[in-house]
């Protein structure tokens, strides 16, 4: 995701993110959809995030 789509992310969805942070993690967008790269780079870029 890029900048200008959390803007718009956030300005769209204010009420229901509240005080929550959107969390971007700038991943380019040059994967295929389950690419073993991309899933290994998710799940790297997820896991501060996420208890995995």
């Amino acid at each position: 995701m890029e900048k200008k789509h959390a803007a718009a992310v956030t300005e769209r969805f204010a009420a229901e993110l509240g005080d929550k942070p959107l969390i971007v993690l700038r991943i380019p967008d040059d994967y295929q959809f389950m690419e073993p790269d991309l899933v290994a780079l998710l799940q790297a870029e997820l896991a501060a995030h996420l208890d995995l």
